[in-house]
């Protein structure tokens, strides 16, 4: 089988992180986008699954004082400087 080079834009500390990994697994870099490229052909999918981060807790919940704040906006109040704000919170 013939074979062409191909050429990939990578960030440098991303391709000099997956060097020295791909270097510990006794491999290099292409080979390891070889057996990418035959596997996603093999299964006709990327071999692994692609997602949004899921937020966490912490998140989720912010998120949803921050939908109950827009909702009922007349529970929060709004200050128009820190110095109005630290009055409020002092008082």
């Amino acid at each position: 089988m013939a074979k062409v080079s191909t050429n990939i834009n990578l960030d440098a500390d991303l391709k000099r992180s997956a060097q020295l990994l791909l270097k510990d697994l006794g491999m290099d870099l292409t080979t390891a986008v070889t057996i990418f490229l035959r596997q996603t052909v093999r299964a006709q999918a990327i071999p692994f699954q692609i997602s949004r981060d899921t937020p966490n807790a912490q998140t989720l919940a912010a998120l949803h004082e921050y939908e109950e704040m827009k909702a009922h906006p007349e529970k929060y109040p709004c200050y128009n400087s820190f110095e109005e704000a630290m009055k409020d919170v002092l008082s």
